[in-house]
């Protein structure tokens, strides 16, 4: 008989969490069960009744953690750093495997915690469904993203000076590579708890980063930094491509194996514009869409000094030189991804000059003509055929001069896979978006006639092109 589980959250001990109570809901309605994700961690077969068990009512998965576990951290908030931080309105419920990672299931709107200060610990509705099609989209985009697992509404009434209050509330459960954020790192530092630093670095590397097991202990600081830097650099390439505006980049927010993960005030970028920002309470544009790396990469300098409390040689800023060239290929690699492009030079330097070219050409085109940020790298898919492109509701802009240098650049590669280049979904002449207008139109008929067919509608429309830019 093989052991029995134990997560491995108890390896840290309770220097790290506290235990919690969920909240006791009045109702249960389900609104979203990601049935992928779950059959993804052996959760596949549940009945409707073991899922509202465990995802509503937070009754322990068999042989995992058995009272809920908020997570202790800290973090800059706008680069000012807050100590009174922490799990305040989710709780680490239980940690699962896929075929080679562990995974973590967290929630958010599942009840005060000691991290609640004055709030109530609830998530409005609106505030998950966000949430699940910004997860939905992400993934269908090629990001590195958390995945939204369940949502119920709660039949609770909630007041909020952001939304039409009172709203209505809802619980929701996210499927997370690792709870563990840079300000968990920053919260030891703070309290100079330089073994509980180390200790967490074994814990990350032994289930996030195996490949570094080999290191000294001297050298596993560095090597462990330098590898969140570069999952780091991929994940806001990643949004740079998929024009996305994550709204509110703290430390807190930020996770050690670079997964991207709650979703609050973002956005997606109607065209092109590098001072967009999500946030309306982002007055000074810190994290804009054009900032989103060098946000970024301020958020490394914290979690490397928190680091060198325990390890006061780590060479910080050399390490963190590598994190501008790792965005920069990677952006590079990303677009040629959605673009479905492969680049036919051999050499190493030829091939970064045409692939830079083909990024600041793109960009150009889109900034000069102010066009619609998605439909056009949809339409420039696979070399922006020209059949494609009059189909494309502004197939009138692939006209103008500004166009024909691009159409140079992109004339210099070839298809990357032949069947993408055919897949139904870029035949419609129209690509898949999900600017602000459109998330207020599908949450309207939500609001006032609880129809959610708007909603599952998009959500079919969002799968049906999932793989294409993998």
């Amino acid at each position: 008989m093989s052991n029995p589980f134990i997560p491995p959250i108890y390896e840290l001990g309770p220097d790290f969490y506290d235990e919690v109570r969920p909240a006791a809901f009045p109702k249960a309605i389900l609104r979203y069960r990601n049935q992928d994700a779950a059959e993804s961690v052996g959760l596949g077969l549940l009945t409707p009744q073991e899922w509202q068990k465990h995802f509503w009512a937070f009754e322990s998965l068999p042989q995992n953690i058995k009272t809920p576990l908020a997570l202790r951290y800290h973090g800059h908030q706008f680069r000012s750093y807050n100590p009174d931080l922490g799990d305040g309105r989710g709780f680490l419920f239980a940690q699962v495997r896929d075929d080679h990672r562990l995974l973590d299931l967290g929630t958010k709107g599942s009840g005060t915690t000691p991290y609640s200060r004055r709030g109530d610990g609830r998530l409005t509705l609106k505030g998950a469904f966000r949430e699940i099609l910004a997860t939905e989209l992400l993934q269908s985009y090629g990001v590195n993203t958390s995945k939204t697992f369940s949502v119920f509404e709660t039949g609770e009434s909630l007041e909020r000076h952001d939304e039409p209050s009172p709203t209505r509330a809802g619980v929701l459960v996210r499927l997370s590579h690792s709870h563990i954020r840079f300000g968990t790192f920053q919260r030891l530092a703070f309290f100079n708890q330089t073994d509980n630093i180390k200790k967490l670095i074994q814990y990350c590397v032994r289930h996030y980063y195996p490949s570094l097991a080999g290191f000294t202990e001297a050298e596993l600081a560095a090597e462990f930094l330098r590898a969140v830097s570069q999952k780091t650099a991929e994940t806001v390439a990643a949004w740079m491509m998929a024009g996305f505006v994550h709204g509110v980049l703290n430390t807190d927010n930020m996770n050690i194996t670079g997964e991207s993960f709650d979703y609050g005030p973002y956005r997606f970028l109607p065209v092109y514009d590098p001072a967009f920002t999500a946030a309306y309470f982002d007055q000074s544009g810190l994290y804009c869409f054009g900032r989103q790396p060098s946000a970024v990469l301020w958020n490394l300098h914290q979690l490397g000094g928190a680091l060198k409390v325990a390890y006061p040689e780590l060479p910080v800023p050399e390490l963190l030189e590598e994190f501008g060239d790792a965005f920069n290929i990677e952006v590079q690699n990303r677009l040629l991804k959605r673009l479905n492009l492969k680049n036919p030079l051999q050499e190493i330097t030829a091939i970064h000059e045409l692939n830079a070219e083909l990024v600041s050409g793109v960009f150009q085109f889109m900034d000069t003509e102010k066009c619609a940020f998605e439909q056009t790298l949809y339409d420039l898919h696979s070399g922006a055929l020209p059949e494609r492109l009059q189909r494309s509701v502004q197939k009138d802009l692939y006209q103008k001069e500004s166009f024909k240098k691009l159409s140079e650049t992109l004339s210099c590669f070839e298809v990357d896979d032949e069947d993408k280049a055919r897949h139904s979904y870029l035949h419609t002449g129209k690509a898949c978006a999900l600017v602000i207008d459109e998330l207020e139109a599908l949450w309207a008929p939500i609001a006032n006639q609880d129809d959610w067919g708007p909603f599952e509608q998009k959500l079919l429309e969002i799968r049906s092109f999932r793989g294409l830019y993998g």
